[in-house]
């Protein structure tokens, strides 16, 4: 993402896993691990997506170390695509290692927003109390319609932010709609806009920005 980005391989749940970290500036305090979920791999989904990166830059605005990483099969990640399950999987190992305990953020683009509501519900299974860790949540272009979202637990939601593009191409907003409105879960609406927030990423890391203070 810049200069000062810091590369690093984990052990993952089927081999070596690509993590790229950047510190927040030493002037502002540290808040916890801020850990962002990329896009579909089948159709070029990376850590590098500019989404991705944008929403990572404003963590680490914020005072975040923001931890970005490759899932199986992508870059130097070991394994192969399995269908969100496994990339889920993946999420939870960076978690483990990243964020075992303490302040957390979690972020998805796109399908990773699959990843992220499914990581919630296990590490809620695992008995992590999310009540006191989770801090944050960041859904971006949700992939809802395409996957099956986890439900969000009622009391993450007003620490939850639900972001689409009125004109996605993609995933409908209507699809997001029938996702958020069993669960009163508030959506934020960019007018017009594209899946990938084309000319929109300043609006879009402001809205992130605003979000987490």
């Amino acid at each position: 993402m810049n200069s000062k980005t810091q590369s690093a391989i984990i052990d993952g749940p089927v081999g070596q896993l690509q993590i790229q970290i950047d510190e927040a500036d030493a002037s502002v305090p540290f808040k916890g691990i801020a850990i962002t979920a990329h896009p579909n791999p089948v159709q070029g989904g990376t850590m590098d997506n500019k989404v991705v990166q944008t929403v990572a830059k404003a963590f680490v605005a914020k005072g975040w170390r923001s931890v970005r990483f490759n899932y199986r099969g992508v870059g130097t990640s070991a394994g192969e695509f399995a269908n969100g399950i496994g990339e889920t999987d993946d999420l939870l190992a960076v978690i483990k290692a990243y964020a075992p305990s303490g302040n957390i953020c979690l972020a998805g683009f796109s399908f990773g927003t699959f990843c992220v509501t499914h990581a919630l519900q296990a590490l809620a299974a695992n008995g992590r109390d999310l009540d006191a860790d989770v801090q944050r949540i960041a859904l971006i272009g949700s992939a809802a319609g395409k996957f099956e979202l986890a439900p969000i637990a009622p009391g993450l939601h007003n620490r939850t932010f639900v972001l689409h593009a009125e004109a996605d191409e993609v995933v409908t907003l209507s699809a997001v709609m029938d996702w958020a409105r069993p669960q009163s879960l508030p959506v934020t609406v960019i007018p017009a806009g594209s899946h990938f927030f084309h000319g929109q990423l300043p609006l879009l890391k402001n809205l992130v920005l605003r979000h987490l203070a």
